[in-house]
């Protein structure tokens, strides 16, 4: 079957979630499934311990009838290895993608995605491994070389390589957290024209018309979106839903089809990302941060609809010009509509990282060469530094850096050991103990217990000691 034969039979999907890992298990493909997705990849999996770990393979492969057509991702840089993964997952997908754009230093450690892009005899064996493994296409996601011309050339090399299926994300491999800026279709329309194979894109998708004007723009079959559909799971059915709307179909498909808790808090933490920008949420912020199982998930939702509803129905007046002179937010869409994450730009980034280091360093000049309170008594170093704390979170009552309660014993200023027996802090308890041959199991200080055994092994050794006499 050739590649369009194959593309065709699978129903030339245009609306593609992207392989994330911790982030595209089973529950969220159903989710994006259900709001227009149209193919879903896996989480990378490791190609090595997936052939190697049985528990890792059962946790992690995990699909059902609904999820189809499914492209399952590995990672690895071993030919044998990888059509030994392929071999495992061939008959629970459509096609094996291999990842070739991971920019991330733990790839780079692991000699595995971008940071393959250059060893080309490498990666026409892995592919045709694969190949010779399995019956299913194989396929690849990469990221671009600066250069449109290499970019296309590797293009063309892993076509001739035996790949079916091609997804750029065009970005180069030094375009990621901060520095990410935006991708290049250029690259990508260059590449769609050289090459024969179905192609998806990947980059500056936040909304359906960048879908479409990407379609249009760069002649590729599909698009292929990431960290848009994080924020906005019907970004493919082109709305902006209601944020508790979609968490808590998320949390239904996860009763059905449950995943670790780190995966969901991820999840809803994007899907609630505007609103959590708000001060005046900090408090269910920080239950979602703490939540460990789905009543806590539940919680925030509930917490979040009951004090946005009313605005969302129209029955309160949510002042965007208030919030902006509050919190600086200028607000295109109101916080609880599922919206784009709008990153800032390298420019941006570089500029404030300029202005924060020259500031810093005004700041640590200026304190060396003052060190005085607001009455102007000179005042030490240690104790400035306090006083630039406090000022920098005023907000923060001050109790000398500590909570809670405070060591029973007199005139003593620090706060006590939580599991301290003698409710003391671990310097009088350490005291007490010794003085009164003590232990302390909270505080971990076993005077009692080893004075004992040291008097029964003296005891012991003259014993013996004896007995050698004798």
């Amino acid at each position: 079957m050739s590649s369009h034969e194959w593309f065709d039979s699978i129903g030339r999907p245009q609306f593609v979630v992207a392989p994330m890992v911790d982030a595209s298990e089973l529950a969220w493909r159903l989710l994006c499934r259900r709001h227009g997705a149209t193919l879903c990849y896996t989480p990378m999996f490791h190609s090595n311990v997936f052939t190697k770990d049985p528990k890792y393979r059962k946790d992690s492969m995990v699909t059902c009838k609904e999820d189809r057509p499914l492209i399952v991702q590995f990672c690895g840089n071993n030919p044998e290895t990888m059509a030994a993964a392929a071999k495992l997952v061939e008959s629970h997908c459509d096609a094996i993608d291999i990842n070739l754009g991971c920019p991330q230093s733990i790839a780079k450690r692991g000699r595995y995605g971008s940071f393959l892009q250059d060893e080309w005899d490498l990666l026409k064996q892995i592919i045709g491994a694969m190949s010779a493994a399995v019956s299913i296409p194989i396929t690849c996601k990469v990221r671009i070389f600066e250069d449109i011309n290499k970019s296309v050339e590797y293009a063309l090399m892993l076509q001739e390589a035996g790949c079916k299926l091609l997804t750029v994300h065009g970005r180069t491999r030094e375009q990621k957290g901060p520095l990410t800026g935006i991708a290049s279709w250029r690259h990508i329309k260059a590449v769609r024209e050289a090459i024969s194979i179905p192609m998806f894109a990947n980059g500056n998708i936040q909304c359906l018309e960048d879908v479409y004007r990407c379609l249009n723009n760069t002649g590729v079959d599909g698009i292929m979106s990431a960290e848009g559909i994080l924020t906005n799971p019907a970004l493919f059915q082109g709305i902006n839903p209601v944020t508790w709307e979609m968490a808590e179909e998320y949390l239904d498909l996860v009763e059905k089809y449950p995943c670790p808790s780190s995966y969901i808090r991820g999840h809803l933490f994007k899907i609630f990302h505007k609103i959590f920008s708000l001060q005046e949420n900090n408090e269910d912020r920080q239950l979602l941060a703490t939540g460990q199982n789905l009543n806590d998930f539940r919680r925030v939702c509930i917490n979040v609809k009951d004090k946005y509803l009313p605005y969302h129905e129209g029955q309160l007046f949510f002042d965007d010009d208030e919030n902006i002179c509050r919190h600086g937010y200028n607000l295109i869409l109101p916080p609880w509509i599922c919206q784009p994450y709008v990153r800032m730009s390298p420019e941006e980034h570089t500029q404030k990282m300029e202005k924060k280091l020259h500031s810093n360093e005004d700041s640590a000049v200026e304190a060396k060469r003052k060190c005085e309170d607001s009455d102007g008594n000179a005042i030490s170093r240690k104790k400035m530094k306090k006083l630039i704390r406090i000022m920098r979170r005023p907000e923060k009552q001050d109790n000398g850096g500590r909570s809670g309660e405070y060591c029973v014993r007199e005139k003593c200023p620090n706060p006590l050991g939580k599991k301290c027996v003698y409710q003391l802090c671990k310097k009088c308890c350490k005291d007490k103990c010794y003085e009164e041959n003590l232990d302390c199991t909270g505080h971990r200080i076993l005077v009692h217990t080893k004075r004992k055994i040291a008097r029964e092994f003296s005891k012991e050794l003259v014993r013996k000691t004896e007995l050698t006499a004798n």
